[in-house]
């Protein structure tokens, strides 16, 4: 049975200006092994996916030749920005790190493109020499072997960040951030190959303009499909998501969730990447019988789940405005994406660029406090809440003198009616989600 955490405490003390020490944290920082240090991980993956960079890199080349590599990367980039504004656009309740989608893309770029043309190549080839019959090693490669495969390479960056991120991987947007940019860079990388192939094969035959392959191919994985890849994995991210979402002591579905959206991903590949055996208009009727309708429905669960996630940042946040670390304005405006943008444009409007930032900032902590709060009250927060939850605190008060009147300013202009005739319960607060029964004090510490 999930037991409530404790209430915050009012702001004084040492945990209102630092973060809180846990217990262990700098002794098992001095006494870890040398493999164990931060340095020494980010160095190693570094080189790593710097190597499948530089390999993949020498083997499309090889595949495409200088003059197809350079004209398939100019068009594989196109719809690479669009992507990664829109999981960026989905992200913006709790946005994850940079770093975290940098490394995203750059394994579904350069590791997960590596795995899946060597794997796939060998796998073919093997098939081929063991029926003797290359036209039906070709069909089975695709719509079994390379399904199996590239999910698989994908859902590794996944599955990494979800083991060694996992305070930034707290439910299903996650989960679908990260495993869409993964794809997104995934996709980059195989367009950049099929691109620069059809551009070849119009080199040999002459074709040019709208009738020539290289348009043909632009067309169907630029302009009908960018999102396939991202839409394949992103059932990959969902399981994890899930699984983000359940307890410690249900070590089952924990597993069985990330497996089911990963095999699910596969089954979605292979349907796919079998459409052409389907007949002359097969892959437009999987297209739009199945891509475009899961795509839709995959679209408004994950606008769904944003909204939902507002909503607990509305109910969990109350409880630190009755405590004095937040003002009884803030939970509201910090639950409504609206409030969150007018409060950084007033903040870059009256002091500049860095206090806009620091806005969003504060924005962040103050959303990742309310999903750790939830998280306690349901038995999920683990037993670091304490000190995750004094380091949230105090970020949130470092930046409290440029934040707080930018929210309360949002918090005023957004605020619903006030109803003429007063409820026969007591308000909860000011905007309703504060215990103060009389309006925020107006301050404004960027006037001179």
């Amino acid at each position: 049975m999930a037991t409530s955490p404790p209430h915050p405490s009012y702001p004084s003390g040492p945990a209102a200006g630092a973060p809180l020490a846990g217990p262990g944290t700098a002794g098992s920082l001095r006494h870890a092994h040398w493999w164990q240090r931060a340095w020494v991980r980010y160095g190693a993956l570094s080189t790593l996916l710097a190597i499948s960079g530089l390999v993949i890199l020498a083997l499309v080349r090889e595949e495409t030749g200088t003059e197809g590599f350079l004209v398939g990367l100019g068009l594989a980039v196109l719809p690479v920005p669009l992507l990664i504004a829109a999981f960026r656009w989905l992200d913006r309740v709790e946005p994850g790190p940079w770093r975290n989608l940098l490394f995203c893309f750059a394994w579904g770029a350069c590791a997960a493109a590596l795995i899946a043309i060597v794997a796939n190549s060998f796998a073919t080839r093997w098939i081929a020499t063991a029926t003797a019959d290359p036209s039906s090693a070709d069909t089975l490669g695709a719509t079994v072997i390379a399904p199996v495969v590239e999910e698989s390479a994908k859902a590794a960056a996944v599955l990494l960040v979800f083991l060694f991120r996992r305070r930034d991987f707290t439910g299903i947007v996650d989960g679908v951030v990260i495993a869409g940019v993964t794809a997104t860079g995934f996709a980059f990388t195989e367009n950049i190959l099929y691109l620069g192939t059809a551009f070849g094969t119009d080199q040999l035959t002459g074709g040019t303009g709208i009738a020539s392959v290289t348009a043909a191919t632009f067309f169907v994985r630029i302009v009908m499909s960018p999102f396939a890849h991202p839409l394949f994995t992103v059932l990959s991210g969902i399981g994890f998501g899930i699984a983000a979402l359940s307890a410690d002591r249900r070590p089952l579905r924990r597993v069985a969730f990330p497996l089911g959206g990963l095999l699910l991903a596969m089954g979605m590949h292979a349907m796919w990447n079998g459409s052409s055996a389907f007949g002359e208009y097969g892959f437009f009727a999987v297209y739009a019988a199945f891509m475009v309708p899961i795509f839709g429905l995959l679209t408004w669960l994950v606008i769904w789940t944003r909204q939902r996630e507002l909503k607990t940042v509305r109910a969990e946040l109350p409880a630190y405005a009755a405590a004095g670390w937040l003002t009884p304005a803030e939970p509201y405006a910090l639950g409504s994406m609206r409030a969150r943008r007018i409060a950084r444009q007033y903040a870059r409007r009256h002091v500049g660029k860095a206090a806009a930032r620091e806005v969003a900032r504060y924005e962040a902590y103050a959303t990742s406090l309310a999903f750790l709060r939830h998280r306690a009250r349901r038995g999920r927060a683990g037993p670091d809440f304490a000190v995750r939850e004094g380091e949230l605190l105090g970020e949130l008060w470092r930046r409290r003198e440029v934040a707080r009147p930018a929210l309360d300013h949002a918090a005023r202009i957004t605020a619903p009616p006030v109803p003429v005739t007063a409820p026969p319960w007591p308000m909860y607060g000011v905007y309703g989600y504060g215990p103060q029964p009389t309006p925020y004090p107006a301050y404004n510490p960027y006037r001179s």
